[in-house]
């Protein structure tokens, strides 16, 4: 349900992320929206604020061996060792953005590399597309076990930041990072000082599994592992977006890890968030952010909320 629907129509959803516009809080998360219109079958994607499509390289990538998914210990989310599959830029513009501008959807790009060349290439062959910002992927956890984590060092992180800044053709560039670093607010410092408009936190965490009864890795990945994601993840991500924030409350952020129901997205806003990311619930629920759209409008009505973005760091006073 939307904001023309019964529930939450008076309540004024709309964000603002640096100089975008968002109808709603609630983004679809890269990586599991696929890399077009796959969910417009169970929503109207102008509903949602954005929609984040899934990190492109500049070439194609075929991604990890299978298997590529498995369930968390206790339902607490999921492993998963995709690896950045992808068409490619080019391909991706060609054959998927003209439907997901058919359907109205608010696109967000995603970008990956394993060199300043590639972030280069990569933002440079989406230069004109017609969407509302560029995310870059410096904190996939799962290609090469996370040895190209560029979001481990301010300097690189930087430098990243940097040069799609120059090949992108003014498209905002968003940074998306780990809570794997011992500083996450010194590396977010780092993008917003390079130029990044916005924070998207967190990623994925690296973690394994293992099949008790062949004794193997559950994963194709192997020893690699693959990125972790779910409910299980939540509290990381409050914690990391609550303290940066505090660091860099003018700095909009979209918050994103574990979310599945409205007062998830809720506390994410609380903690510090404009916008609000979701993912994993997506694959349990493909109609999972309309219902959380619905469910924060909700509880902004009960709580005497006109306007969402006025939760936004309430709990830091």
């Amino acid at each position: 349900m939307g904001r023309g629907g019964v529930v939450g129509a008076g309540v004024d959803l709309s964000v603002r992320v640096g100089s975008v516009t968002l109808g709603s809080p609630i983004v679809a998360a890269s990586g599991t929206a696929g890399h077009g219109a796959e969910l417009a079958a169970y929503g109207d994607l102008a509903e949602l604020g954005a929609v984040t499509v899934k990190s492109l390289s500049v070439e194609p990538w075929p991604g990890n061996p299978a298997p590529r998914v498995h369930g968390a210990a206790g339902g607490a989310g999921m492993l998963n060792s995709v690896g950045l599959q992808g068409p490619g830029v080019e391909a991706w513009r060609r054959s998927d953005l003209p439907a997901m501008l058919a359907a109205r959807a608010r696109v967000i790009g995603s970008i990956w590399g394993r060199s300043l060349d590639d972030f280069a290439a990569a933002a440079a062959a989406l230069a004109g597309a017609e969407i509302a910002a560029l995310e870059v992927n410096l904190s996939c956890p799962n290609l090469d076990g996370g040895r190209h984590l560029f979001a481990q060092s301010c300097d690189d992180t930087a430098a990243v930041v940097r040069v799609v800044l120059d090949a992108a053709g003014g498209i905002p560039v968003w940074a998306k990072l780990t809570a794997a670093t011992a500083s996450v607010v010194d590396i977010a410092s780092a993008a917003v000082d390079a130029g990044a408009e916005a924070l998207t936190l967190v990623n994925t965490l690296l973690g394994m599994a293992i099949d008790v009864e062949s004794r193997r890795y559950a994963l194709g990945s192997g020893p690699a592992g693959g990125g972790l994601s779910g409910p299980a993840i939540h509290p990381v991500a409050v914690r990391v977006v609550h303290d940066v924030h505090a660091a860099l409350p003018e700095v909009p952020i979209v918050g994103t890890g574990g979310v599945s129901t409205g007062v998830d997205a809720i506390e994410l806003l609380l903690a510090g968030a404009t916008a609000v990311g979701v993912g994993t619930a997506t694959f349990a629920d493909p109609r999972a952010m309309w219902r959380i759209i619905a469910e924060a409008a909700e509880w902004c009505e009960d709580h005497g909320i006109t306007r969402i973005e006025e939760l936004t760091g309430g709990v830091h006073g």
